[in-house]
């Protein structure tokens, strides 16, 4: 996400990204959670991507909570989010800026 991210931290956008979800749940190993936290300390695109997923989140348990979840809703979620940070990835090894945007 940030095109500077080499410049502050050794974790690339994409590798915090795919680790979001897994952060907010708090089901991340303390070394990792202090790795993402660094990260997002210095880098602001995935510091408010972790903001809108969190608000997301939220939303969800708060509106959505007691409803039993449809068939396949949680292999499309992954499916999507594993689209999304496919195409990240390759955004950044074509521009050779990690989290740079193309």
């Amino acid at each position: 996400m940030s095109g500077g991210h080499d410049k502050h931290t050794d974790t690339p956008c994409s590798e915090v990204l795919n680790k979001l979800y897994t952060y907010i749940d708090g089901e991340l190993e303390e070394s990792n959670c202090d790795q993402i936290r660094r990260h997002l300390d210095e880098c602001a695109p995935c510091l408010e991507e972790h903001g809108l997923e969190e608000a997301v989140k939220k939303l969800v348990a708060k509106h959505c909570g007691c409803d039993p979840v449809p068939t396949g809703l949680r292999a499309k979620v992954l499916e999507r989010l594993e689209r999304a940070r496919t195409e990240q990835l390759a955004r950044e090894t074509r521009t050779g800026s990690p989290g740079a945007p193309a």
